[in-house]
């Protein structure tokens, strides 16, 4: 596997400004009834593409998350919203966060925390 390089782009953080990415959803994954909505993000400032993964169980705060992996351009096409958290998992690091990580980015590997 090719080792993906952490450049320390703004792209690597949650908050991007609107104008730094563009954006298109793939949907929603419904895999064991989660409606996670994932995304394909594409950083305008270091072109790395990256598959994001939202999730947020209406029943319980603070259980809102994200994770965020590069995925190559030749993958995009053919990647689903149920595949997302298999990609996720077997890169070599993703970025993680939301409310239930305190609302701070870390970086991540493995698994993905996807229970309440």
């Amino acid at each position: 596997m090719k080792k993906l390089p952490k450049l320390g782009c703004a792209c690597e953080k949650h908050d991007l400004i609107e104008s730094e990415y563009r954006t298109s959803s793939l949907g929603t994954d419904l895999t064991d009834d989660r409606k996670a909505e994932v995304n394909v993000i594409q950083c305008r400032l270091c072109q790395r593409i990256w598959i994001k993964y939202d999730i947020e169980f209406s029943n319980s705060p603070e259980s809102g998350r994200w994770y965020k992996g590069i995925i190559a351009k030749k993958d995009v096409a053919g990647i689903k919203p149920e595949d997302a958290v298999e990609h996720l998992e077997n890169l070599e690091w993703y970025i993680c966060g939301g409310s239930f990580f305190g609302n701070k980015e870390e970086f991540g590997r493995g698994k993905l925390n996807l229970d309440l």
